[in-house]
């Protein structure tokens, strides 16, 4: 998937084996506050009916590619299509291609420009500047793909793969190793081998950063995740205000650093890297959850 597309029309079922997934309008979701977040540090680009903004596969980086840029589209109406067929449509006021700026993903789709198009782009640079200016809009894009990884979790059930997936650090050493002084000096809380960190259906009021050893991620009482040193788990409830949807367990002695609300908000306002390294996180996951549905029996 690679839009955010908020149109209330729903869009025609995507072709077999596509992760590409236009939802209805999101409540999540405040144009305003994604259009002062694009205007704080994107450029304006206009794009004449009928030719592509972006096209489906396209990858970015490397010393001469091109950067990756997400859209804020103004004026026009854009369609996005799969293997040649209509998926659906951005209208003004939505966001697209924020995943390939986000997490580095391939581009799932073509948008291309159906009229005259004005639209303000951002690259990752960019991006980083205005979430400095506009953390709040991290956050709301959090919530929506935390409700998209819900929904898709919800499908896949009890299809969940039989093997625990070993989850990547989140962040490297040198931002785990300042994130104790840019939580005012907090030092991390101990957990011994076996303890209890949080339980499935508990409201979330913390997000976990493990700095040493190693937790696991339980649905029932099957084990789905591991988390070492640099990875992070609790965000979803934190972010959506929902129930926890996972139980997590030291499976060793470990320390972890909990975040809160407003703490999260003021980090990646100080730190933009650590929220583009967990907005980068989130759509791993979600990418990842939403292959395993398609992989679903029909």
């Amino acid at each position: 998937m690679d839009e955010l597309d908020f149109s209330a029309k729903k869009p025609a079922a995507p072709p077999p084996r596509s992760t590409v997934q236009p939802t209805v309008r999101s409540p999540l979701y405040d144009p305003k506050l994604a259009l002062a977040f694009f205007k704080s540090a994107g450029t304006l680009e206009q794009k004449p009916g009928g030719k592509p903004v972006f096209s489906e596969n396209d990858t970015y980086g490397g010393f001469f590619g091109k950067p990756a840029k997400m859209y804020l589209l103004l004026e026009g109406d854009v369609g996005l299509v799969v293997g040649g067929k209509f998926l659906g449509g951005v209208k003004p006021g939505q966001v697209f291609g924020e995943l390939s700026v986000i997490a580095g993903l391939p581009r799932s789709a073509t948008a291309l420009a159906k009229t005259d198009c004005r639209m303000i782009a951002m690259d990752e640079k960019q991006f980083h500047t205005a979430l400095q200016k506009t953390p709040e809009f991290a956050l709301m894009l959090m919530s929506i793909m935390v409700d998209r990884l819900r929904q898709n979790m919800a499908k896949l059930g009890a299809h969940a793969a039989g093997e625990a997936v070993e989850r990547e650090a989140v962040l490297d050493r040198k931002m785990l190793a300042d994130l104790p002084k840019a939580l005012g000096d907090t030092r991390p809380a101990p957990f011994a081998a076996g303890k209890v960190i949080m339980s499935a259906g508990a409201v979330g009021a913390f997000m976990y950063v493990v700095t040493r050893g190693r937790v696991a991620i339980s649905i029932g009482d099957k084990v789905v995740e591991r988390i070492s040193a640099g990875g992070i788990f609790g965000e979803m409830a934190l972010v959506d205000h929902g129930a926890r949807a996972a139980s997590a367990t030291a499976e060793a002695d470990s320390e972890l650093l909990a975040i809160g609300r407003n703490d999260l908000i003021e980090l990646i306002r100080s730190r933009p890297e650590f929220g583009a390294s967990l907005l980068k996180s989130i759509a791993e996951r979600m990418q990842y959850v939403a292959q395993q549905v398609a992989k679903l029996p029909a």
